[in-house]
């Protein structure tokens, strides 16, 4: 029974050395899509800081790279970066269906493609620019400050309306009377 002791303890031992060593290899920060991404956490998660990446797609981008998802981000060597990057940027090379991309049949060239990050806000604000432009109800809306997909009005988006709207006493009228 006392040898069984030590064998454990020599056993955690080594368990936390290898953890140590694991540590020391680990990355605390890493770099795709020109968007830091911290090491610690797995590389399905990782990848939704980047813009334009959801879980879906970071699940299904991991897959297509042939790389772990519950795998730090850490971890990863040069050419598991490389080739998640390279799914990224090129979706309609590894067949990904147009549901998955986030700018479908775009209207300037007809091409279905996934934009990430300082692409993505750009292509958001000439949408939103060429609504103005063409003065649609959402561009009108878009460039009063109003909200644009048919809430109400009346109690909800007061900052953009200006000031609270309350009741206000007749001039004549006492309190208590009706």
């Amino acid at each position: 029974m006392g040898d069984m002791r030590v064998k454990l303890t020599l056993n955690s031992r080594d368990i936390l050395k290898s953890d140590k060593m694991a540590e020391e290899k680990l990355k605390y920060i890493i770099r795709i899509q020109n968007t830091d991404l911290k090491g610690e956490k797995s590389i399905n998660l990782a990848l939704t800081k980047i813009k334009g990446i959801g879980i879906i797609f970071s699940n299904m981008v991991c897959n297509l790279a042939k790389v772990e998802g519950s795998k730090k981000a850490g971890s990863l060597d040069q050419t598991q970066i490389d080739m998640i990057e390279d799914v990224i940027n090129n979706p309609d090379k590894y067949d990904i269906p147009d549901w998955m991309l986030n700018k479908r049949k775009d209207i300037f060239d007809g091409v279905s493609k996934h934009l990430t990050g300082g692409k993505l806000k750009f292509s958001k604000e000439n949408d939103v620019r060429k609504l103005m432009k063409v003065k649609s109800n959402r561009g009108l809306r878009h460039s009063r400050g109003l909200p644009v997909r048919g809430q109400r009005t009346k109690s909800n988006f007061r900052k953009n309306k200006g000031k609270a709207v309350g009741v206000q006493k007749k001039k004549g009228a006492k309190a208590g009377r009706v």
